[in-house]
């Protein structure tokens, strides 16, 4: 067993959470509290997941209920990340976009089984990244958009249409989205090891084998991050996605 489950773990996430909290508060980084929420929760959810996972898995209405809501819960992360307003809902679109297509290929071709012990742990790794690349495209672009709307009017009034004057401005900053994923794959096994592949190996498979599985996850994250980048790029640029008051 990697991690015994008793005390002295519970003691030491304990001290571990408050040691980041309490950097970001000296720091005056503004997250302190959001550190201490988002670890309590990390642990009631995950405690309700353990104990729930033995029921989902052998129900497949259940299954399906069990990622419908890891779905939606992405989409108001992302979306509330990136807006406060209505059209925040529109994170919806990149997330399925870039999720959907990946798992049907997965299930049509036999690689990932449908059975709920496989599928919900491929399928909650791919919405998370493709919930990180919504995030952080979509801050991003929304950012830029703020920090250079004169560069955006001037493209305007030199006769491109907005989405295109938007896109110009916009675009290079929302790529930058794809970075985190594009590290962790360019440096798989030489700054660490992921835990796909540590998971593989504790769990009796061979080298080869957990390797395998982890450059799957790796390039199917990065298929799903692209899709996501791309779409919530356009939505910004269409104005679907926005943080002014009246803009379409």
């Amino acid at each position: 067993m990697l991690l015994p489950v008793n005390v002295t773990l519970g003691v030491v996430l304990a001290v571990l959470l408050l040691v980041a909290a309490g950097v970001a508060a000296v720091a005056r980084l503004g997250r302190a509290r959001e550190i201490l929420v988002a670890g309590v929760r990390a642990a009631v959810q995950l405690a309700v997941v353990a104990a729930a996972i033995r029921w989902v898995v052998g129900s497949v209405p259940l299954l399906l209920c069990f990622l419908l809501l890891m779905y939606a819960v992405a989409v108001r992360t992302a979306g509330r990340r990136m807006t406060s307003n209505a059209t925040w809902r529109w994170a919806a679109l990149p997330i399925a976009a870039g999720v959907v297509p990946v798992v049907g290929a997965l299930l049509l071709t036999g690689l990932v089984p449908a059975r709920g012990i496989a599928l919900i742990p491929v399928t909650g790794i791919l919405i998370g990244g493709a919930l990180t690349a919504t995030v952080l495209g979509g801050r991003r672009a929304l950012d830029e958009l703020t920090a250079r709307r004169g560069e955006v009017e001037a493209g305007m009034a030199l006769g491109l249409l907005d989405r295109d004057a938007r896109l110009e401005v916009a675009r290079t900053a929302a790529s930058d989205a794809l970075l985190p994923g594009l590290d962790q794959t360019r440096t798989v096994g030489l700054v660490t090891l992921p835990g796909a592949f540590v998971g593989m190996l504790l769990g009796g498979a061979s080298p080869v084998q957990a390797g395998a599985v982890q450059l799957f996850v790796l390039v199917a994250l990065m298929a799903v991050q692209a899709v996501a980048v791309s779409v919530v790029l356009e939505l910004v640029a269409r104005g679907r996605v926005h943080r002014v008051p009246g803009v379409v």
